[in-house]
């Protein structure tokens, strides 16, 4: 008779609870565990910390490498997890049972678009090209202003410091102003790196309308994916 008692284990604790201005986050990760025993840690640690101030995950929806630790972190702490990820590759990164809900898309664009129209804020946990890819387009969005939503890299050792030397690098030379290097927090510990994205206030002086982001996902949800013509 206990069949319903489950559930009840997936609801908020009575203690005091954690207010966050986020209802749910972005996570952009590596659909490898990487080399180093930190690089999974800090993958567990970040899931810890979104249960904790009560925030749910958006995610590739792989159940392999950093993407499986972060997601059955969140999902073990009885929060929300959605993984939306392209049907052609399901098989290769979901192995075993899936967490949570799983939503299939048909390609990386209409991934990335839901994934950030789900979202409040961005985290990019170590990752490969795919991780880089996703982090640059968002940031590129908040440069245009297309979203005012925070954008933040978990520099777990050191990892993302030389793309933030490229960045510096892309200021001095003229191609990032000021303003747009704003946009990336970083910071080495989950704790710190949420505690600075709820504090985030845009600078930019956005050149693409709210309109033009609505009409990218629309665009993203009824077109086929260029990628695949």
């Amino acid at each position: 008779m206990d069949h319903h008692q489950p559930p009840q284990h997936h609801r908020q604790p009575p203690q005091a609870e954690m207010k966050s201005r986020f209802k749910r986050v972005c996570v952009f990760c590596g659909s490898s565990p990487g080399n180093k025993p930190s690089y999974q840690l800090a993958a567990i640690q970040l899931g810890n910390e979104l249960v904790e101030r009560n925030i749910d995950l958006v995610y590739g929806g792989g159940s392999v490498g950093l993407m499986g630790l972060v997601s059955q972190a969140v999902y073990d702490g009885g929060r929300h997890v959605l993984g939306v990820i392209p049907k052609t590759l399901m098989p290769r990164e979901i192995t075993g049972e899936t967490v949570g809900e799983v939503r299939p898309v048909s390609g990386m664009h209409q991934r990335k678009a839901e994934m950030a129209r789900q979202a409040d804020a961005f985290i990019a946990l170590p990752g490969g090209y795919g991780t880089l890819e996703e982090l640059l387009e968002v940031i590129t969005w908040a440069q245009l202003g297309i979203h005012d939503k925070p954008v933040g890299l978990l520099n777990v050792d050191g990892y993302y410091n030389s793309l933030l030397s490229f960045i510096d690098k892309a200021v001095d030379e003229g191609f990032v102003t000021p303003s747009a290097r704003h946009i990336i927090i970083s910071a080495q510990t989950a704790h710190e790196l949420i505690s600075k994205l709820e504090e985030y206030v845009p600078k930019h002086s956005g050149v693409a309308s709210k309109l033009s982001w609505e009409m990218e996902q629309q665009l993203g949800y009824t077109t086929k994916s260029d990628i695949s013509r």
